[in-house]
């Protein structure tokens, strides 16, 4: 019998980790989180995937040359894959009126990838919090893979929260220090 180490893929959902950010007040440390996803899982194999939809130039009256500086690090600095794409701009009329609304969800993309792999690791590390992953969790389960999901109490949803393998609450569960600078604001 082959005795192989466990590979994990983790595959962030950057919308769902921007809402733990801001309830802790700080941002994640991603060196700092990808070493305690090794640690935990005890594997010396991690490819991280991370998901992003960002605002399209023009739409924002402040730089977004920070961000993209951001997207280049996860992927030079720490050999993230990174997957963004801009935010989808609907113009939606109501009574009082028209207005346009943003829209980049990542589902899809993040599925893709995840079954895209599934021959190349035995866990599954998902960032989300999502109750449409479900489906995906329990097909990923049937076919001997693990799954963890990585969250926060107030951003998942109670099908997802039970259907893996494990939940870890960011805010609650990690006692190791992932965190990294604080958080500021705009000003308005």
């Amino acid at each position: 019998m082959i005795n192989r180490e466990n590979i994990v893929y983790v595959f962030i959902d950057a919308s769902n980790l921007w809402e733990a950010q801001k309830a802790k007040g700080r941002f994640f440390d991603y060196g700092k989180l990808k070493n305690f996803i090794k640690n935990k899982f005890k594997t010396s194999t991690t490819e991280v995937f991370y998901y992003s939809a960002y605002p399209a130039d023009g739409t924002r009256d402040y730089s977004l040359e920070g961000r993209h500086k951001f997207f280049t690090f996860l992927k030079k600095g720490l050999s993230f894959t990174v997957r963004k794409k801009k935010l989808k701009r609907i113009s939606i009329i109501t009574p009082e009126g028209e207005s346009i609304e943003e829209k980049g969800n990542m589902d899809v993309e993040m599925t893709i990838d995840i079954l895209h792999n599934i021959k190349k690791y035995d866990t599954v590390v998902l960032f989300s919090g999502d109750s449409d992953f479900l489906a995906l969790v329990t097909y990923l389960r049937v076919r001997g893979k693990k799954v963890y999901i990585f969250s926060s109490k107030n951003n998942v949803s109670e099908e997802l929260r039970t259907g893996g393998d494990g939940y870890f609450d960011v805010l609650c569960d990690i006692n190791e220090d992932i965190w990294g600078r604080e958080l500021k604001y705009r000003p308005k």
